[in-house]
């Protein structure tokens, strides 16, 4: 089976504010989003861990005991901390290998690709470049291990 025939389509966003793409990944039960510039084409792929790490306070990622001392009332109030940032600042600092593919890329492909990227996404171009639709770790292991 072929990437073209696994992808699936999927929401995307753009450079848009960090609370909407949190609200978005909640709402729909999503691993991550797939950020695209303003020609529709992959830029990166924006996992739900990142935005985590843009709500919860280093230091509390930092030393986790920390985290024990703060109650709920007090806990519920760091998402807010997003309405002020954008998507941007939610990426990885590190580069990290775009997970991208064209149509022909094999399931094998993905899969190497998830894992060498630790990305439970993997977008589908075509020819172009622009998202054809994306292949998610639920998908693709599916397909994998369909007996």
């Amino acid at each position: 089976m072929r990437a073209g025939d696994l992808a699936a389509p999927f929401p995307v966003v753009e450079l848009t504010p960090a609370i909407d793409a949190a609200r978005l990944l909640a709402d729909q039960n999503l691993p991550g989003l797939v950020v695209v510039d303003d020609r529709g084409r992959p830029v990166t792929i924006l996992a739900g861990t990142q935005v985590l790490r843009m709500i919860v306070p280093a230091y509390f990622q930092d030393d986790p005991t920390l985290a024990r001392v703060v109650d709920e009332a007090h806990a519920d109030l760091f998402p807010t901390e997003l309405e002020a940032r954008t998507v941007a600042e939610c990426l990885p600092e590190e580069h990290r290998e775009l997970p991208v593919v064209d149509a022909a890329a094999t399931a094998l492909e993905i899969a190497a690709l998830m894992a060498r990227s630790r990305c439970p996404l993997v977008a589908v171009v075509d020819a172009d470049r622009s998202l054809a639709g994306v292949v998610t770790l639920d998908a693709l292991l599916d397909r994998m291990l369909a007996t």
